[in-house]
């Protein structure tokens, strides 16, 4: 299974799906749909730490790469996410370029940052993991403000910072909109735009929270890291399309999967 870095060193594009659910079972199940990612939501998800290490396992187990939101930009959790085994992590509401700066550092080992070593989860997974996580440990930044978008020409260029991620939601509140995708505002899309420019001129992954009818618009901004739904959601959705089929009279015969 390739890294996130290596497809996107490749220049591939990436789709995910999002984990609010503390369910190692419900996370294997996405990873097994086929995406390249699974992210593990510390920070909105009804998730703690003692349950995204089975999590992970569960994504690992299912053939897809875990990664995993953190609360916020503290070294700490940083840390014990990515001991843990996610293979990155994406920090919410950096707003500068020093906020991008401690991230990263709290991403990379001496030299190269401040993280402190005892990967306990991935080491024995993975028994060369002190000198293969620089190359594959990726750190992702949430770039979701008006404040942060001003200043995405700086965070972009931190070194180290290898995707920016967009929260459609908070970008929209510090717009001065209601959360959500606005792409009626537009405030909205040419932020998004100057996101995706910045990712460019940079040589850094934009990446930012979809839905599945909205991802072929975001393909076409240019954006290469699409979470296209997420667990909750996605049960939700399917719950009422089943119930839809049920309570029709002419309803389809096809028949799901019986265990």
């Amino acid at each position: 299974m390739d890294s996130l870095r290596d497809l996107w060193r490749a220049g591939e594009t990436t789709l995910g799906l999002w984990a609010s659910a503390p369910s190692s079972l419900a996370a294997e199940a996405l990873a097994r749909s086929g995406v390249e990612y699974v992210c593990c939501d510390n920070q909105h998800g009804l998730i703690d730490y003692s349950s995204t290490v089975p999590m992970i396992q569960g994504i690992l187990v299912g053939g897809s790469n875990p990664i995993a939101r953190v609360p916020w930009n503290e070294p700490g959790i940083i840390g014990k996410m990515l001991d843990a085994g996610a293979q990155g992590v994406i920090v919410p509401m950096v707003n500068s370029q020093a906020e991008a700066e401690a991230a990263v550092a709290a991403c990379r080992y001496p030299p190269h940052g401040a993280r402190s070593y005892g990967p306990a989860g991935v080491g024995p997974r993975e028994p060369g993991y002190f000198g293969s996580s620089a190359d594959q440990v990726a750190a992702i930044v949430m770039v979701e403000t008006a404040e942060a978008v001003g200043n995405v020409d700086a965070i972009v260029k931190t070194p180290g910072v290898d995707a920016v991620y967009v929260g459609p939601a908070d970008l929209s509140i510090s717009l001065g909109l209601p959360p959500g995708n606005n792409d009626d505002a537009p405030e909205f899309v040419e932020a998004l735009e100057t996101i995706v420019a910045a990712c460019n001129n940079a040589g850094v992954v934009p990446g930012i929270h979809s839905a599945g009818s909205l991802t072929p618009r975001r393909l076409e901004m240019g954006f290469k890291m699409i979470t296209v739904s997420a667990d909750l959601v996605a049960m939700g959705i399917g719950v009422r399309a089943e119930l839809a089929k049920a309570r029709s009279v002419d309803g389809s015969h096809e028949s799901g999967a019986m265990y």
